[in-house]
């Protein structure tokens, strides 16, 4: 369907992001307990909205699906995220809950805690009448965390979207996120992730948890274990030593600029972003990434370790989110503009 806004006909949707939409609460500076925080700075958080406010600033349209409290907060977030450029039709405010907070506190490394008020929020409250296969399908990605997915309702809604998305041949993007201290039982999480990665085009994990997810602490060994469910390319970050991924069976390694790390918050959304911005605007979707060659996606994986680079200079997840035209001397070039 296609939509009008304000200034007339919109131009069509590159992703589709869902999952949790939080207010992160910032300190002033790094190197404190939260307890020892003179000041806080609020700002959009929850990993699938960074990832749509990187994606923006690269240059795509995005879009953030979930739900958010009726209350200030969740005004707050569907303020900042149209501001990034990024759609809020998909967004939804409901008074049955307060949307949630998180407050980050920092070590002077850049390491990060967390602190979180989200007790049955809003994030969780996903279902169903939020699954809209008209509005997924005019996208070319969908992407998704796990970290809102507690409820029964909101991992069907989410599994349905997936698979929604797989059939329509997009590009189906998961960044699992994990929270394992979230969950009260986490072999539900693991039942979750059994059946949403096999839908998934690509799936990206930390270095970190990968063993809960496939089993194995050894990064090769859960790449193929990843392909092996199913995901034609997946990922394993490796902070500063780069990313991991596999590609028709071949595993490929990509080094990671030098970076001056203030804080580590939302690097992996960063990474996601810029892999995601090369794979939609080169391919644009599933069918068109199959004829994708391992030197193409080096590439790809290169600027996404570029971006992610540049998160963790700032503080905070989504200052450090870089403009596309801060990147034009780093942005890729398509090798074959002929191709679909």
């Amino acid at each position: 369907m296609t939509k009008f806004g304000s200034e007339g006909l919109m131009p069509p949707l590159d992703v589709v992001c869902f999952g949790e939409t939080l207010v992160d609460f910032l300190p002033a500076a790094p190197g404190h307990r939260v307890r020892d925080v003179p000041a806080w700075h609020p700002c959009p958080g929850g990993s699938p909205a960074n990832v749509a406010v990187g994606l923006a600033r690269l240059g795509l349209r995005p879009a953030m699906l979930g739900v958010v409290g009726a209350d200030e907060f969740g005004h707050f977030l569907r303020e900042r995220l149209a501001a990034e450029g990024v759609d809020v039709s998909h967004l939804r405010q409901t008074a049955e809950a307060r949307t949630g907070l998180v407050f980050i506190s920092l070590d002077g490394k850049g390491e990060r805690s967390f602190t979180f008020f989200r007790t049955r929020s809003a994030e969780f409250l996903l279902g169903q009448a939020d699954v809209d296969a008209a509005f997924l399908s005019g996208a070319k990605a969908v992407h998704c965390g796990s970290n809102s997915l507690q409820w029964p309702e909101a991992q069907e809604a989410a599994v349905r979207m997936l698979g929604l998305a797989r059939d329509a041949g997009l590009i189906v993007s998961c960044d699992p996120n994990l929270r394992l201290h979230a969950w009260e039982d986490t072999s539900l999480l693991k039942g979750l992730l059994a059946r949403m990665l096999p839908l998934c085009t690509v799936v990206k994990l930390s270095e970190e948890e990968i063993g809960f997810v496939t089993g194995t602490e050894v990064p090769h060994e859960a790449l193929t274990r990843l392909a092996a469910m199913g995901v034609p390319l997946p990922v394993v970050t490796l902070g500063e030593r780069g990313a991991l991924l596999q590609w028709k069976g071949e595993c490929i390694h990509v080094a990671a600029p030098q970076a001056r790390v203030v804080d580590t918050t939302g690097a992996g959304d960063g990474f996601v972003a810029g892999l995601l911005q090369g794979l939609v605007r080169w391919y644009g979707g599933a069918g068109g990434l199959r004829d994708a060659t391992g030197e193409e996606l080096v590439t790809l994986a290169t600027f996404a370790c570029e971006v992610g680079a540049r998160v963790v200079e700032k503080l905070g997840a989504v200052d450090g989110l870089p403009r596309a035209e801060v990147l034009a001397h780093v942005m890729p070039s398509r090798p074959d503009s002929s191709r679909a």
